[in-house]
């Protein structure tokens, strides 16, 4: 899966996307979304022999429309159906994290084109599996960061980016980790946006804005990998400093 190329969520409801001349990007996003709710429907037929959910139901989902498309359907599913008690309360407030934009008129709820509508105690096991499928990817997320992010400056520290910002085939740990080495988004509090920082897996340097990362990475959760990688990183720079002070004779 991980060489496969999935859409990307698009993020706007019908109404902004016209605003923005996006409703193309609006459609294909939507259709794909209807898509993988039918996916799961046809999933859970499949796989439920009315006491048990096959094991890996959620993961030929997933694998088909990969995670962040299988996420925000299945978080609009528990959102639309937020009354529902056959969910459990860890997974309503696990949908809740996830900001689904109100897309409805007068004529209609679009949102609820894509709501799964399988039996909710079925889907809850549904959910449970995506849940245990996405955490054993063993991705940082804010309780890994430091508290009070916005109020963190970021230049010189270790940045976790989002797992909502890496594409599908880079949901690992070694995608997420960062040195920030400036931007005028590297400071609490200040205007800018651009957050300039090094990949401690392979040395890539990129911007960034600085929304999209979680958050300063705690010391506590630094891999050891990422400790040797960032010696090195911070030495080739004090090399470079260095070297740039120096005068000929």
């Amino acid at each position: 899966m991980a060489d496969k190329k999935f859409s990307a969520v698009y993020p706007y409801s019908f109404a902004e996307a016209k605003q923005l001349g996006e409703l193309n990007d609006w459609r294909a996003s939507h259709r794909e979304n209807i898509s993988c709710k039918n996916a799961i429907e046809e999933a859970i037929r499949r796989d439920f022999d009315g006491m048990h959910l096959n094991s890996d139901c959620a993961q030929s989902v997933i694998n088909q429309f990969g995670y962040h498309r299988v996420s925000y359907v299945l978080a609009n599913s528990l959102q639309c159906k937020d009354y529902d008690g056959r969910f459990s309360r860890g997974n309503h407030d696990w949908a809740k994290q996830t900001y689904i934009p109100v897309d409805k008129d007068s004529y209609s709820n679009r949102n609820l084109e894509f709501a799964v509508d399988s039996h909710p105690a079925v889907l809850d096991g549904f959910v449970n599996q995506y849940r245990r499928a996405y955490q054993a990817l063993g991705l940082f997320d804010h309780t890994h960061c430091l508290t009070d992010t916005e109020k963190q400056d970021f230049e010189g520290r270790v940045i976790v980016l989002s797992p909502k910002t890496l594409k599908e085939s880079c949901l690992t740990v070694q995608d997420q980790l960062w040195l920030c080495t400036g931007g005028f988004g590297a400071h609490a509090g200040a205007n800018g946006r651009a957050v300039f920082a090094v990949n401690l897996a392979d040395g890539e340097e990129t911007r960034w804005n600085r929304t999209d990362f979680t958050g300063v990475l705690s010391e506590s959760h630094l891999p050891d990998w990422a400790k040797e990688k960032l010696s090195e990183i911070q030495e080739q720079k004090q090399a470079s400093s260095a070297m740039g002070g120096m005068t000929m004779q």
